[in-house]
């Protein structure tokens, strides 16, 4: 089986430095080529798919139409659910990462960027960036959404959704596009790696570069290959990990 994970181009929140979580902010312009850039390079290499998966956020949404059109794919079946949305930051959310590590010290920025059970400050329920006060999520019951999130509580929602609706398709022979966000596709990464807290939160998902697994039957993976430049996909992970450095 072979599972394609595709983490969003860079957004304008990206390009700010701003902690993003479920705000619904676009592609930069660079975020729209790397899209594009990612559909041609899931075309050189061959790869097709049957359904695709994306969250309810459009710099996610975007990215998957713009790569699907580079493959001729526009009309691919997507299914959009909001429990592969970003990790919600809270009230971190609009916050300059640089700016928010020279108040508060890297060291704790670190921790709720990176840590595995620790939640960011929670946005109180009357606060109009709470998920329950926006429209794209009045069908969902309040007290299932989030305030703010950790790692292990984005797992907690992202997982679930995989095995019970991603991966039966997959067995019954459906080859399957994710495309969604830094830690909801880290959510997966852990589980499909079998990964540790510890590990896990030495990642770093590069924006725009497609990445394929190779699954036997029982989930378990074969291979990984980031369809990309080596030195370009490291360049965009030390960026990515560099954004919790306050500037100096």
């Amino acid at each position: 089986m072979k599972l394609v994970l595709l983490r969003h181009g860079e957004s304008e929140w990206n390009l700010s430095n701003r902690f993003t979580g479920w705000t619904d902010v676009d592609l930069s312009k660079n975020g729209k080529q790397e899209a594009k850039q990612a559909g041609r390079a899931m075309k050189k290499e061959g790869l097709d798919f049957d359904v695709c998966y994306t969250s309810y956020l459009k710099r996610a949404i975007h990215t998957l139409n713009l790569a699907l059109a580079q493959m001729d794919r526009d009309w691919l079946p997507v299914q959009k659910t909001w429990k592969l949305n970003e990790r919600h930051y809270g009230a971190l959310q609009g916050l300059n990462k640089a700016e928010t590590a020279a108040r508060y010290g890297e060291e704790q920025v670190h921790t709720w960027r990176r840590s595995y059970d620790v939640r960011p400050p929670e946005l109180t329920p009357d606060d109009e960036r709470a998920p329950a006060r926006q429209p794209a999520y009045r069908g969902v019951d309040a007290a299932e959404l989030p305030l703010a999130e950790s790692l292990k509580d984005t797992i907690a929602r992202t997982l679930p959704y995989f095995e019970q609706t991603i991966l039966p398709g997959m067995k019954k022979g459906e080859r399957a596009l994710i495309v969604a966000h830094g830690n909801s596709l880290r959510a997966l990464m852990m589980s499909l790696e079998n990964m540790s807290p510890e590990e896990i939160s030495g990642v770093d998902l590069p924006t725009g570069i497609p990445l394929v697994y190779e699954l036997d039957e029982n989930g378990v993976v074969l291979s990984k290959t980031f369809l990309g430049d080596p030195e370009t996909v490291q360049k965009k992970m030390r960026k990515v990990a560099a954004q919790g450095k306050a500037v100096h």
